[in-house]
């Protein structure tokens, strides 16, 4: 039985299938994400096969790249739409995705603050 806190979170295995779904749709290899997060490629296999877990921090920095808070990440209720790269995934850089990542992130906090903004405004009321 889940406990509210599990209520909702996802397995490893499962983390590791959607974190495979979204990097086959944004056109990204296994050795792209592991020169992303600075780790072998076989790790990236282990985590997307469930043998092993992605640390925390790595999920963060997929988030970001993905346009995903960790929360939506790792939630296996939230569907999710695929980064879309808009030139040929597999010419891009370590740096190409860094700055992927940075401008997903400045995205996620920008709709983070608007859904501050109108909850404080609709408090207001």
């Amino acid at each position: 039985m889940k406990t509210p806190m599990e209520e909702g979170s996802m397995t490893g295995i499962l983390i590791g299938q959607k974190v495979k779904a979204l990097r086959e749709k944004a056109g990204l290899s296994q050795a792209q994400i592991a020169q992303f997060l600075g780790v072998d490629q076989s790790n990236i296999s282990k985590c997307e096969k469930g043998e092993r877990q992605f640390q925390v921090d790595h999920l963060e920095r997929l988030g970001s790249l993905f346009g995903l808070s960790l929360g939506h990440l790792m939630n296996e209720d939230v569907s999710v739409a695929p980064l879309q790269i808009a030139f040929r995934a597999d010419g891009m850089q370590i740096d190409d995705l860094q700055a992927i990542a940075d401008i997903q992130k400045i995205a996620l906090n920008l709709e983070q603050m608007s859904v501050l903004l109108r909850e404080s405004l609709h408090a207001a009321r």
